[in-house]
């Protein structure tokens, strides 16, 4: 697979879980396993970011969680784990 093709992978996978109903992320994310890695929440976070520069801050809020809780899965960021609130 070239890495165009991996791209377009994760975009469809970030398609379906915009448009999956609450609480059906975690199968979504569980049927395509294959495609989780650093790369996938890289392409998250660039979504995330278009989605709110477009207004759409509540598909860029649930997206930055799912990067945020795919992160801590894959020990890629334990620090966030630790992260403090206002």
């Amino acid at each position: 697979m070239t890495d165009n093709q991996r791209q377009e992978e994760y975009f469809q996978l970030i398609e379906r879980l915009l448009r999956c109903p609450n609480g059906k992320e975690p199968e979504v994310l569980d049927a395509s396993a294959d495609l989780i890695d650093e790369n996938f929440i890289r392409a998250v976070m660039q979504v995330a970011t278009v989605m709110a520069h477009e207004n759409n801050q509540e598909g860029s809020k649930f997206l930055i969680f799912i990067a945020r809780q795919l992160s801590k899965e894959l020990g890629l960021y334990p620090e966030l784990a630790t992260e403090t609130s206002d």
